[in-house]
């Protein structure tokens, strides 16, 4: 892939910005058709739209004692409702406090998320209903989850029927990305902690991650929305119930691609060592060196007898799975370690200049 491809594969990513959109933006006809809108300062409405976003907490609650229930809860249960309001106007007490919860007082609206995202300081809120048994996943994994996005007015945009597998990080043109909120969001939450297949084919999961992202603008379409039935600037909210996920390793070289964000900016887009216009977690050679990364790290192998009672190894700082084979109780391990050969702190994978390949002695 050449400079010029990648950055209009970036482009599509980064404008695409959600993959809920997928579904909305098929089989569009001409009264369907979006408005443009000019484009609007993002410092300015990110003012704007955080202000919504607090008025909207504050003047909402929820349905908080059917979480405290033991079990498994899903996003259907969770009913938002805005507070009663007198013939004024004006907004009234929550109605039954004893079961109910303000969203402001649930999320902390004094302590939101804090994110920077082209050059905006940006603030969003998440409530977590059930932190989950699982891992959190990483901006880049696959994860498999149920989910709703809707706007303030309570209008459903997108949801998903049954689970639904969805790459954090698009690297093709099939499908657009999520939106960066969302991305975001949903590494405040834990996968199941275990799951059960039943007889007719569907899966149980239990203590799963389970809550609501609530969006400026900002963070979500902005002002491209690829469906008319959200409005360019609008806030978002969306209810997942997340189950699985995966670490992808896009490009296979060894390093699990959450690990391929040098900067740790949450763009794995601009991290390119070699500068030959591939990004490091596409790239399988990130130096450019002519030894593939992987073969720039050391391989360990490592046989555990769980019959005798043996316990699976800690794998060391900055060394990765490469694959785990189990057989009558015998579980083989092989890893790969980053190595710095010439001791100068730079890992050899990311130096030109030292090219031994560690795989002609595996």
């Amino acid at each position: 892939m050449n400079k010029i491809k990648l950055m209009k594969l970036k482009t599509y990513v980064l404008s695409t910005l959600c993959f809920l959109a997928l579904l909305s933006s098929c089989n569009k006809d001409d009264d369907n058709s979006i408005d443009l809108i000019p484009e609007r300062d993002r410092t300015e409405q990110q003012v704007a739209d955080f202000d919504s976003l607090q008025k909207y907490l504050n003047t909402h609650y929820y349905n908080r004692a059917t979480f405290l229930e033991p079990g498994d809860h899903s996003i259907s249960e969770l009913i938002i409702k805005e507070l009663p309001k007198d013939d004024n106007g004006n907004y009234l007490d929550i109605p039954d406090p004893d079961n109910n919860q303000m969203l402001s007082v649930a999320v902390d609206i004094d302590n939101p998320k804090t994110t920077k995202y082209l050059d905006v300081d940006y603030q969003y809120y998440v409530l977590v209903l059930n932190e989950g048994g699982g891992e959190n996943p990483h901006l880049s994994d696959k994860v498999r989850l149920n989910y709703n996005g809707s706007l303030q007015n309570g209008k459903s945009f997108d949801n998903s029927v049954t689970p639904v597998e969805m790459e954090l990080v698009k690297t093709s043109f099939f499908g657009p990305e999520p939106v960066k909120g969302f991305r975001l969001g949903i590494t405040e939450f834990k996968t199941a902690e275990s799951f059960v297949e039943n007889a007719d084919g569907t899966v149980t999961f239990n203590n799963y991650g389970l809550g609501v992202m609530f969006l400026p603008s900002g963070l979500a379409y902005y002002g491209n929305p690829s469906s008319s039935d959200i409005p360019a600037y609008s806030n978002l909210i969306f209810k997942i119930e997340l189950f699985q996920m995966e670490i992808m390793d896009h490009d296979g070289d060894g390093i699990p691609s959450y690990m391929e964000d040098l900067d740790g900016d949450g763009d794995f887009w601009n991290d390119d060592t070699n500068g030959n216009g591939v990004p490091n977690f596409l790239d399988p050679d990130d130096d450019g060196d002519r030894v593939l990364t992987k073969n720039e790290m050391t391989r360990q192998t490592y046989i555990v007898d769980t019959n005798n009672g043996e316990e699976e190894p800690v794998l060391a700082e900055h060394e990765f799975l490469r694959s785990r084979i189990e057989t009558n109780g015998i579980i083989t391990i092989k890893t790969l370690k980053y190595v710095d050969s010439d001791g100068d702190g730079v890992w050899d994978h990311l130096q030109k200049d030292v090219k031994k390949d560690y795989s002609i002695d595996d």
